[in-house]
């Protein structure tokens, strides 16, 4: 499956300013990580979801990426079905294009 990414154009400041910060993190492997979530997730996110997201992006990229590839156990507090989405997303694996 092609990666296709989200347009900001239809989206609302606060989607605006997640997808902006999901795609451009100091880790080339948060960027197609986070980014490429955002761009399936992030228009039929709630605000609850929505909340969680920039959670995740205030959080330092090797931490994130060690609960990402299962390397360090996600905190309680993170371990959501949300968070769970993105560690069952195919981004990592399919970077090597």
């Amino acid at each position: 499956m092609a990666h296709s990414p989200l347009s900001s154009a239809g989206l609302d400041p606060r989607r605006r300013r997640i997808l902006f910060r999901a795609r451009r993190r100091g880790l080339h492997e948060m960027d197609l990580a986070l980014g490429r979530f955002a761009d399936a997730a992030l228009p039929e996110l709630s605000e609850a979801e929505l909340g969680e997201f920039e959670r995740w992006l205030d959080l330092p990229d090797p931490e994130i990426l060690g609960w990402i590839t299962g390397e360090a156990p996600v905190p309680r507090e993170f371990d959501t079905p949300l968070f769970a989405l993105l560690r069952a997303a195919p981004s990592l694996e399919t970077s090597s294009s």
